[in-house]
């Protein structure tokens, strides 16, 4: 049952072999299993999990021990874990799911393992939360734990007013009744914070700036939300003219409200952008669009921010929240590299953020070299190349593909996907295992979705395009939740290449220099171009921060994003280092994901339950 690591990155891991076991009834397994967990857990001066936990297992929680994102590897680091979180977290009254696809059930996970899992529910010191449990055999037959997931879902303090709990709605029964206004007085009132200082200043009014205000009101924590764009939605807009998400719609839903049922798959960026507006109005989200920071600077005594605004009538506003909420992009300043002779080039060179679309000029004949073979790069040569222009792609290093067509949907099934489970319970599911768990079992995926995809990349291999599966082999996951980029999900450029349409040109060296119409590359060859396009990818979120923020800051934030050494990401979604501010960001269903976590965090902060800051 041992879970070993392979080479010298501590997050690859090799999934167990399980013996073949056949049990009688999951529902039983399951439930003996919780039923000691508890019992175990109600006695933490003397807590013994040794008969519960393979040596190798796991746990992963989510604020439901600690107010922090934490998942433990072995069973002497859960036991200690446990022994120190449990008598102030106090879990207790655990329940399996029985209802739906997530109560007891045997699962072949893959080849050779196979395990139970359940959905669980149980109670907090301070709330409810909800758990997975994975049981695997031991060689003796015994059923133990080989993951557990544990996540706070609500405060005990701080019910959310969903369902049978929502307001009455009616003017007599807001606080004050007549006398304080009706909605729409009140609500003119409230978007100004004409009575009252924002608790919550969010940065950026793009997905993550949009779920975490609607996630943080829903909790009765006043949050004011900055973007200097000038409409909401406009983060999307603004870029360029021929960009669909790469999601499919029942992913991306947001939170509290989901597309509807006619929603098309992949969202064109503009209809996203009306989307986000009139998600705003609906949740009643206080944003101040075309609103800039000036100054922002922490005052410790206090324990609150005192941030200048500029807003786009000219006027400035002081405000001073507790909380600090950077959703600028996951994303941070555009990574621009420079090269000797650039200055004589008498073409045109920019960065991919600043594409707008090939049309815009006559691109016939045109030679146009994008640089990078992300995401943006793809999209931006298979743009050009519809305009007429002669294309190449420069590329450095290997590439992961995947398909929207095929294997973007291998990834979803059997959760986010028309007719599956619940989004919330999805959600739950999907964020449960240890993320070098996770990615061990990507491995597996990405397998799978290679033989799917046989024929497009055995065609891309042909054309010289260098494909990269990862050190392991888990293919996007690993890519993404590592660096952040380093692959393409394929809406069309790839079969460009493979029949030659779009030139690649594989070149490990990178560029050189340019001369007045060349690129020159690393290994003595030159590139015509008369454009040149550097999708050279982004810096990190903390890049931003110190730009606009300043080095006092920074310094005292976390870097963001890649695994931290237990297998978390680091900063992202919990404490960041320095008090009072919190990095959010991701694609639009991490958002809706982490906003929920994040937002308890906060209301934890204002409700004296956590100091805010890793302890």
């Amino acid at each position: 049952m041992a879970t070993t690591l392979t080479g010298g990155n501590p997050h690859i891991i090799q999934l167990p072999k399980t013996p073949v076991v056949a049990p009688s009834d999951p529902q039983t397994i399951a439930q003996q299993w919780l039923s000691s967990l508890e019992t175990q857990l109600s006695r933490p001066e003397s807590l013994n999990i040794n008969e519960l936990f393979h040596d190798e297992s796991w746990w992963r929680d989510m604020l439901a021990l600690d107010w922090d994102m934490r998942t433990l590897h072995t069973a002497a680091d859960i036991q200690n874990f446990l022994g120190k979180q449990q008598t102030k977290a106090r879990l207790s009254k655990f329940r399996l799911q029985d209802t739906g696809k997530f109560q007891p059930r045997l699962e072949q996970v893959v080849d050779e393992l196979n395990w139970v899992s359940s959905m669980f529910f149980f109670e907090t010191a301070v709330g409810t939360g909800t758990g997975m449990l994975r049981l695997t055999p031991a060689e003796d037959g015994v059923w133990k734990a080989y993951s557990v997931y544990t996540s706070l879902q609500e405060l005990s303090s701080a019910q959310e007013p969903l369902g049978k709990r929502r307001a009455a709605g009616t003017t007599e029964s807001m606080p004050g009744g007549l006398a304080g206004g009706t909605w729409i007085e009140r609500r003119n009132r409230q978007k100004e914070f004409l009575n009252e200082e924002p608790v919550t200043l969010v940065i950026g009014a793009g997905q993550a700036g949009l779920n975490m205000g609607a996630r943080l009101q829903s909790l009765g924590v006043s949050c004011l939300i900055v973007d200097k764009n000038e409409r909401v939605g406009d983060n999307w807009r603004n870029r360029y003219r021929t960009l669909v998400t790469h999601d499919p719609a029942e992913y991306t839903h947001m939170a509290y409200l989901p597309f509807p049922q006619n929603w098309p798959q992949f969202t064109p960026k503009d209809k996203l952008g009306d989307w986000f507006e009139a998600y705003a109005n609906l949740m009643e989200l206080n944003v101040w669009m075309q609103t800039s920071i000036l100054s922002a600077e922490y005052d410790e005594a206090a324990g609150q921010w005192v941030v200048v605004l500029a807003r786009g009538d000219g006027s400035q506003r002081t405000i001073r929240p507790r909380h600090l909420v950077w959703c600028t992009g996951h994303s941070g300043e555009a990574r621009v590299p420079s090269f000797p002779g650039q200055e004589a080039f008498q073409g045109t060179v920019y960065h991919g953020s600043q594409h707008r679309d090939a049309s815009e000029h006559d691109m016939r004949g045109k030679k146009v070299v994008v640089v990078g073979t992300g995401n943006s790069g793809h999209d931006i040569a298979q743009n050009y190349y519809e305009n007429g222009a002669d294309v190449t792609m420069l590329q450095r290093s290997g590439t992961y593909v995947i398909t929207a067509e095929k294997g973007v949907f291998m990834m979803h099934k059997g959760l986010h996907e028309d007719g599956g489970p619940p989004t919330e319970e999805c959600d739950i599911v999907g964020e449960s295992l240890p993320w070098p768990v996770q990615l061990a079992l990507s491995v597996h995926m990405t397998k799978k979705i290679a033989e799917a995809e046989k024929d497009t990349l055995d065609g891309l291999r042909r054309a010289g395009f260098e494909l990269d599966f990862g050190p392991d082999g888990g293919g996007i996951a690993r890519a993404y939740f590592t660096r952040g980029g380093g692959y393409y999900i394929d809406v069309g450029c790839s079969k460009l290449i493979i029949d030659g349409k779009i030139k690649v040109i594989h070149n490990p060296g990178g560029i050189n220099g340019f001369t007045d119409r060349e690129l020159l590359l690393a290994n003595g060859d030159s590139l015509p171009a008369d454009v040149v396009v550097l999708a050279t990818g982004y810096d990190s979120m903390r890049t931003t921060v110190r730009k606009v923020l300043g080095d006092k800051v920074a310094d005292r934030c976390s870097d963001v994003w890649d695994l931290d050494a237990e297998g978390e990401l680091q900063g992202m979604w919990r404490p960041s280092g320095h008090p009072g501010f919190w990095y959010f960001g991701g694609n639009l269903a991490l958002c809706r994901v982490y906003s929920k976590f994040l937002a308890l965090q906060i209301k934890a902060v204002e409700s004296g339950l956590s100091p805010g800051v890793r302890q």
